[in-house]
């Protein structure tokens, strides 16, 4: 594109911050749109805009037009990714799990193959890949409109505030102002990285396919195994010092190490990528849906700044410098937790007034007939010690590189709950829930 539109590193970098830059602000308002519009019709919205856009891309003739028509694509982009997940999830006849493996095969898929496809067309012109992306998402945008049905419409709608207002949680505060560091890392490697390497579209999109294959393999398969032995906060900051060391010797290598650098950083950018989002979604009990689009809108201006700044920095100081700045964020996004780790520990403290008994005993439900012995268990205990019983239903969820689902509907959650207090209620106890 540099060369098909003689533009500098600095024009081409702007691709990026435009398209980033509006998905950022209108990931604000997703929500708000889909819970008005319901999931299909929003999910269409999305194709139909990344259609017209990427194929106006591919006809521009300046810098600035592409930019503008990147833009649009990130809107497009902002209404379709956030909702695909929940129509599969809905529509899906092997139960959830089953449509969470899709979703992720689906995304590694493309982040793997994609860079290949994208250099055997750029191969020919720098317009082809956008005529490409253009095509398949017609195809796709087909496919909704001719098999997937009518969905309900949520029962609650969002708040056009609800994603800000949830950033005021301090821990979900803390893990997206992490993230954001973080994310200007990650963009540095994706969008400042293929300039250094000076290489032909063939071998750059190879070089980017193993690092899509790294990501795929390392966020879906490796992650939840690490977590599980190791504790989600060291890894975590294990991988960005890992990070960290791989943006430096970038910084001060020849081209050949720097690509083998790039694909390894896609083994460790899939394991954080995949802690971030748990992190994310699990930290505060803001709902699933709102929590991500708050930590979207704030980890995705990364996307908005890094590209810009760090061919400048390139241009005014030196490549060294520029990575330097992307290991130096790499280090602050893990200070940041290591400093605030207290605020991602959810607290749950009693209302102003509000007198709670002394002791309390902890009944966990299920829904399922298992819940009868627990609670009958639970009553027996708390009874001689004029205790209150909190009975606590865990939704189950999958998370997954920067995307999760919820395997339990809200409600069914709430009838346990609602279940087990009346029980409690009947006992003569006191109770409290949460799910």
């Amino acid at each position: 594109m540099a060369t098909g539109l003689n533009a500098s590193a600095n024009q081409v970098s702007l691709l990026f911050t435009s398209y980033f830059l509006v998905t950022s602000v209108v990931m604000l308002v997703t929500g708000w749109v889909s819970s008005r519009l319901g999931s299909r019709l929003t999910l269409i919205l999305g194709a139909a805009l990344i259609v017209v856009f990427v194929g106006l891309a591919g006809t521009s003739n300046s810098v600035l037009e592409l930019v503008n028509f990147r833009a649009g694509w990130g809107l497009g982009n902002a209404f379709f990714v956030v909702t695909a997940l929940s129509v599969i999830v809905a529509v899906a006849r092997g139960g959830t799990g089953s449509a969470v493996l899709l979703y992720e095969a689906a995304i590694d898929l493309g982040l793997s193959v994609g860079p290949l496809i994208g250099a055997a067309l750029g191969a020919h012109s720098w317009r082809w890949p956008f005529f490409g992306t253009a095509t398949l998402m017609a195809i796709g945008l087909i496919a909704i409109l001719m098999f997937l049905p009518d969905q309900p419409k949520p029962a609650r709608k969002v708040s056009l505030t609800a994603p800000v207002r949830a950033l005021a949680h301090p821990g979900l505060f803390t893990v997206s102002l992490s993230g954001f560091f973080y994310y200007y890392a990650f963009f540095t490697v994706l969008a400042f990285a293929p300039f250094v390497l000076n290489m032909s579209a063939h071998a750059v999109g190879l070089i980017f396919f193993g690092w899509g294959l790294l990501f795929a393999v390392f966020s879906v398969l490796v992650a939840p195994r690490v977590e599980a032995r190791f504790g989600l906060l060291p890894v975590i900051y294990t991988a960005l010092a890992i990070l960290a060391v791989l943006l430096v010797v970038m910084g001060v290598s020849a081209p050949g190490v720097v690509a083998v650098c790039v694909v390894i950083s896609g083994a460790v950018i899939g394991l954080i990528n995949t802690y971030f989002t748990e992190l994310a979604l699990e930290v505060s009990d803001v709902p699933r849906p709102v929590a991500s689009a708050g930590y979207n809108f704030l980890r995705c201006f990364a996307g908005v700044i890094a590209p810009f700044l760090a061919p400048t920095i390139a241009e005014h100081v030196g490549v060294t410098a520029t990575f330097a700045v992307a290991a130096i964020a790499a280090l602050i996004a893990p200070a940041i937790i290591l400093v605030r780790r207290r605020t991602i520990i959810a607290e749950q403290a009693a209302e102003p007034g509000e007198i709670r008994p002394a002791t309390t005993v902890l009944a966990a439900i299920d829904g399922t007939s298992a819940d009868l012995p627990v609670i009958a268990r639970a009553i027996e205990i708390a009874r001689p010690l004029y205790a209150e019983i909190l009975a606590i239903h865990v939704r189950m969820s999958e998370v997954f590189a920067e995307g999760g689902a919820e395997i339990e509907a809200a409600a069914d959650a709430e009838r346990a709950v609602a279940a087990a207090l009346k029980r409690i209620a009947q006992a003569g106890l006191t109770g409290r829930g949460r799910s």
